[in-house]
């Protein structure tokens, strides 16, 4: 059984036409019905598989559908038209540390950060002092949040996240996260839990990276697919894209 299946997804925004800045523009228009909009499908007609286990790759230039994607497959966004379908649970780290406090201590964000990933107390329990130790901040567990850097705050974050357990990840960006060696961590435990038989969908301006961890791969531009199938296909069709494009 696959662990996502994608039907047709087509996801679209609203963006006015005109800008309005002040109380009495917005009610002029609203009296006149003059607010206009125009359509804007960040995604569309988007179909693809992910099998269970697989490291899948989802690539493309700024602005080409890949985060609104990503936020479907989390439940984040809902599209206009197509389904979705995912089996197992599933861990987004789109937002990392979304739900932090900043007065409390970098322990107790723990606690409240793993509670929206899913985690029970028993389950943090467990795995607290790995999470600490894999973020490189076990010397800092006791400090409030609004004192960190945002590397530490991300690294945390990113720490507890992957500590949640899920059957599939779901992964934007997030070696941006920290130094060149916090990332190289993180590619070596991505690595890690797809040898441990987990799904992971992977977006990523890296193709290096990509090439390295996934076995097939989407192109997305515009919102529409280009090119699905092998990693180094889809790569070079990518390339032959740039090429083309002004």
């Amino acid at each position: 059984m696959p662990a996502i299946i994608a039907e047709n997804l087509s996801k679209k925004f609203r963006i006015p036409k005109e800008k309005r800045t002040t109380l009495f523009q917005n009610l002029i228009g609203a009296i006149k019905r003059q607010l206009e909009y125009q359509e804007f499908w960040a995604l569309k007609d988007v179909s693809f598989e992910v099998n269970k286990g697989e490291t899948f790759g989802i690539i493309g230039r700024n602005g080409s559908g890949k985060t609104t994607l990503l936020k479907i497959l989390a439940r984040v966004l809902y599209p206009d038209k197509g389904t979705v379908t995912i089996n197992g649970k599933v861990a987004s780290f789109l937002e990392l540390g979304v739900g932090f406090q900043p007065e409390l201590t970098a322990r107790d964000n723990v606690y409240i950060y793993a509670s929206i990933l899913g985690m029970g107390k028993k389950q943090v329990d467990r795995v607290y002092d790995d999470i600490f130790d894999f973020a490189e901040l076990r010397k800092f567990q006791d400090m409030k949040l609004k004192n960190y850097s945002s590397g530490m705050y991300l690294r945390l974050a990113f720490s507890t996240a992957i500590h949640a357990s899920p059957d599939t990840m779901l992964v934007d960006e997030v070696l941006a996260v920290g130094d060149e060696a916090f990332q190289k961590k993180c590619i070596a435990k991505i690595e890690e839990f797809h040898r441990q038989g987990r799904t992971i969908i992977f977006v990523s301006h890296s193709l290096k990276t990509v090439q390295e961890l996934c076995q097939r791969c989407l192109l997305l531009d515009a919102g529409r697919m280009v090119s699905l199938g092998a990693t180094d296909k889809v790569v070079a069709d990518y390339l032959s894209l740039l090429q083309r494009s002004p």
